[in-house]
């Protein structure tokens, strides 16, 4: 059973800063954009920078922050990037995901500044679905990992195609507001982004509706929002960095779960090591495969972008769970 605790209402009141915020209309010539009167778009990693570049097309510059092949937690940012960021015409970032990025971001003095946050409902969730006590201690920000946000929400809403969609439309409406000139294009762009994103959602509830099991066991505990969506129960190897050996006693919780669950494979992601997910395969006579969280591209990734990476993981979710 998924158990997961809402944000309170407060919390959710910065879900209205989108619209109250003053998207000032601006030429988009600012030293980011370049002289090409393109808009200068600035976005913390990749996710965002994917909708940036999918939904601005041609009338868009996009920066990223964090680089490819970058674990975007441990991102650090240099005096350089503080620079630029000030430049952008518009900046994306998702509240903290990256503290680094956070505090560039406040002292940026940059006017049109979107939180992915804000524009969907952002949620609790443990490092094992069946381990209450450690959803709470979570939640209260005890044991913290680093695949937890502040306060114990989990901030990987992109591997959930809907919430995905929310952060699209949001994401369009900004730059909308930010360039009224093209304004026509950045909404039929973001239309279709939102129809791909439906598409794959499609394809997940029909690629999961009917496995052996419900239950998959990963080194980073980033897939609470895909496994509600779709039903399935995530084992994280709790309360550890993923570069980190897991406990003996975890271990044992692990090896008990795979046999009662049927599981087969212990996935692991490829900006971290795969160290854990290997020790505790070769305990539990288990395989190994890849779940990719998407936080970044790069040339071993299962796809050249977003939606190929996650076709990739559902069929190695497929196959781990024995889909019928």
């Amino acid at each position: 059973m998924n158990v997961r605790r809402l944000i309170p209402a407060a919390a959710l009141a910065g879900a209205v800063a989108l619209g109250a915020t003053a998207l000032t209309s601006c030429s988009g010539a600012g030293a980011a954009g370049g002289e090409d009167g393109k808009l200068g778009v600035t976005a913390s990693f990749y996710p965002l920078q994917f909708v940036a570049e999918q939904i601005g097309k041609e009338h868009v510059k996009v920066d990223g922050l964090t680089k490819p092949g970058v674990e975007p937690h441990d991102l650090e940012i240099t005096p350089k990037q503080t620079a630029q960021l000030g430049e952008a015409d518009v900046v994306l970032y998702l509240k903290n995901l990256q503290p680094a990025v956070d505090k560039a971001v406040a002292q940026s003095g940059v006017k049109n500044i979107v939180d992915a946050a804000t524009l969907t409902e952002l949620e609790a969730h443990g490092a094992s679905d069946h381990d209450h006590a450690a959803e709470e201690a979570h939640a209260e920000g005890e044991g913290h990992d680093h695949s937890q946000g502040e306060g114990g929400t989990d901030p990987h809403v992109w591997l959930d195609p809907v919430k995905y969609a929310e952060i699209v439309k949001g994401v369009g409406a900004a730059l909308e507001k930010a360039d009224p000139g093209h304004a026509a294009d950045y909404k039929k762009n973001t239309d279709e982004l939102v129809g791909k994103l439906a598409a794959l959602d499609t394809e997940f509830k029909d690629g999961l509706k009917n496995t052996a099991s419900r239950t998959f066991i990963t080194t980073h505990s980033a897939f609470g929002y895909l496994a509600e969506r779709y039903g399935l129960d995530q084992e994280g190897i709790s309360g550890v960095d993923p570069e980190s050996e897991p406990s003996p006693a975890r271990m044992k919780d692990l090896q008990a779960v795979a046999k009662k669950d049927n599981v087969t494979t212990v996935f692991f992601e490829t900006l971290a090591s795969d160290k854990t997910a290997k020790t505790l395969a070769t305990d539990t006579g288990l395989k190994t495969d890849v779940l990719d969280p998407l936080e970044g591209i790069t040339d071993t990734s299962q796809g050249a972008d977003y939606f190929e990476v996650m076709r990739s993981n559902l069929k190695n979710l497929q196959k781990a769970l024995g889909a019928k």
